[in-house]
């Protein structure tokens, strides 16, 4: 299934060093995964991954389910074989697009009724179904069925929803029937400290190969993003990945990692690149600005991407107002760059001791002035619903 090895640990921080072996590749962590939600990150190709250095990516159990359907996929050879894709995959179960997207959501103990955010179709998921979705899939690396509660929510209805996910995570193990996959479960608690402890322990007792933390970057503050973080790693064990869900922005990866995680995906470099945001060590940039009508800079002069090494702001600005679908492709390969070079360099610093003077120089490039100006900073959104 898969080999991790914490290979180092910060003395200053919780930040570790890893090494993630599936049978398809290793995996330094920490480490971003981009989100193919249908298969594809949007506009680009297997190659454009790898040669951003990508060698774990997302696809989502729930869409895929949905269209065209888990047997078309293991009819085909499974995700690897359908997509090209000759990295690790990690599916998440679908539980969070079941709770945030589908029309009518009805829960029992028994599983979920909902109706598709596409055409309104009836479906029954079960812990049992989602297994053998994701199996059907045949990623390296699969989500226990989880009940992520939408948040603000009373404690109630968030204690009820550790205790359905911790039952609903035993019987997700009962039901595996393929070796070669690794299953992770999934930490949910809300904002509630005592409830966070006790789903990671729960959890741990039931001796899974990774652990996810759900049910964040949902809308709540960054503090508290945060806070549960301090609360919810310490619990996990440290021979294990720790995968946080749905995350997110620059800073958020550099504060998970100084919290000790080891994984984050999100929909983020993609999204935001088809709608003109582009991130650089000084912020975001919003290519669709008028001022960049005749700028022949590149987005961001001490960026090594491909796009910036060719390509002027001047023109991702008139590919952006033409819709061109170029645009698209070319803003989301330098997010996806930046993204990358982010976690490698996140990495080389633990290694060397030095993560902590890398975080601060990250802050401190972000506050200074920005050149000529520019506008660097968009609206924090949209980080875990709908599509990559």
């Amino acid at each position: 299934m898969i080999q991790f090895t914490l290979r180092q640990q910060d003395r200053q921080t919780k930040a570790r060093l890893g090494q993630l072996r599936t049978a398809r590749g290793v995996i330094d962590t920490p480490a971003f995964m981009p989100v193919g939600s249908l298969g594809p990150v949007k506009g680009l190709e297997p190659d454009d991954l790898h040669n951003l250095g990508f060698r774990l990516m997302l696809n989502n159990a729930y869409h895929l389910y949905l269209r065209p359907g888990h047997k078309v996929v293991a009819e085909l050879g499974g995700l690897h074989a359908f997509t090209g894709w000759p990295g690790a995959i990690l599916t998440d179960s679908g539980g969070f697009q079941i709770f945030s997207l589908a029309k009518l959501c009805k829960i029992t103990d028994d599983g979920v009724t909902f109706q598709s955010h596409i055409d309104g179709s009836t479906h029954f998921i079960t812990p049992e179904t989602a297994i053998e979705i994701e199996e059907a899939l045949g990623a390296d690396i699969i989500m226990a069925f989880d009940q992520c509660v939408a948040l603000p929510a009373s404690r109630e209805a968030i204690q009820e929803g550790v205790r359905r996910t911790t039952a609903w995570a035993k019987r997700c193990q009962e039901s595996r029937r393929r070796a070669d996959q690794a299953l992770f479960g999934i930490v949910q608690g809300g904002l509630e400290a005592d409830l966070r402890r006790r789903s990671a322990q729960e959890l741990v007792a039931l001796d899974f190969e990774g652990y996810a933390i759900g049910g964040l970057s949902v809308g709540e503050s960054k503090a508290d993003m945060y806070a549960m973080l301090d609360i919810t790693a310490p619990e996990l064990p440290e021979g294990k990945p720790r995968y946080l869900m749905g995350v997110g922005l620059p800073e958020d990866l550099i504060e998970g990692v100084a919290r000790g995680v080891d994984l984050f995906d999100c929909v983020v470099p993609s999204r935001h690149g088809r709608t003109g945001w582009l991130f650089t060590g000084f912020g975001r940039v919003s290519i669709k600005q008028a001022q960049y009508t005749r700028d022949e800079r590149p987005i961001d002069p001490d960026c090594g991407c491909p796009v910036c090494k060719r390509y002027s702001r001047a023109y991702l600005h008139h590919l952006f107002n033409v819709k061109e679908m170029l645009g698209s492709r070319l803003n989301t390969i330098h997010n996806l760059w930046y993204f990358a070079d982010l976690m490698q360099r996140v990495r080389s610093s633990i290694e060397r001791g030095t993560f902590l003077a890398l975080r601060d120089e990250f802050y401190r490039a972000r506050a200074a002035e920005a050149p000529n100006g520019e506008t660097r900073e968009g609206a924090n959104d949209d980080r875990r619903t709908g599509l990559d």
